[in-house]
């Protein structure tokens, strides 16, 4: 084996313990353990402590190396197509559809990054660009409802929905209100028809 296989070798293990390491800390966060120590990170990956460290220099560097890794697995979820096109109902159907199904496969990480979000300014920013991306996104698929608006009820409804819709109103309804994913569904649906539909007030 020539000296460049070895090196390949070392540096496909590496990749793939690095993956382990990130993996791990995801599958921390979805049984509840929103900071998780590094010597647990270590025990469920089967990667050790020192190589850990030697992977990620602290804590807030491996947390928010998974959380990237994480935003990355979910991209497609974060994607909707033929945005503003289409029936007004279609695009309420679409809308909470997808946004339900990000919700189900974020809202580990999205509550760990909550928690570190206070304390470390690049998971912050991680935080707040997805923030934005909602609410371009929802601006996006009802840009014919609220074109029509004059501007002062424009900017007033595209405010309420950006916030009905960002993470921490989903889990609101889901978790602390206890509503489950259908009656939350329900409760956005009727929030985006009361402000947009045909009664809506122009």
């Amino acid at each position: 084996m020539s000296g460049t296989d070895t090196a390949d070798g070392r540096t496909a293990r590496r990749e793939r313990n690095r993956e382990l390491v990130l993996d791990a800390v995801l599958a921390l966060f979805t049984e509840g353990h929103l900071t998780p120590a590094p010597t647990q990170v270590a025990e469920r990956s089967g990667v050790s402590l020192r190589s850990v460290f030697r992977y990620y220099e602290d804590t807030g560097a491996l947390l928010q190396a998974a959380m990237g890794r994480q935003l990355e697995l979910v991209r497609p979820l974060r994607e909707i197509t033929d945005l503003g096109q289409g029936p007004f109902d279609d695009r309420v159907e679409r809308y909470v559809a997808a946004q339900l199904r990000l919700y189900r496969a974020i809202a580990p990480t999205a509550r760990a990054s909550l928690v570190r979000a206070a304390t470390n300014d690049a998971i912050a920013e991680r935080f707040a660009a997805a923030r934005r991306e909602r609410h371009d996104q929802i601006e996006a698929m009802f840009e014919p409802e609220l074109r029509a608006m004059p501007p002062a009820t424009r900017r007033t409804t595209l405010a309420v929905l950006d916030t009905m819709f960002q993470f921490e109103s989903v889990e609101h309804l889901h978790e602390r209100l206890d509503l489950g994913e259908r009656r939350t569904a329900e409760a956005l649906r009727h929030t985006l028809r009361t402000l947009l539909g045909p009664t809506a007030e122009g």
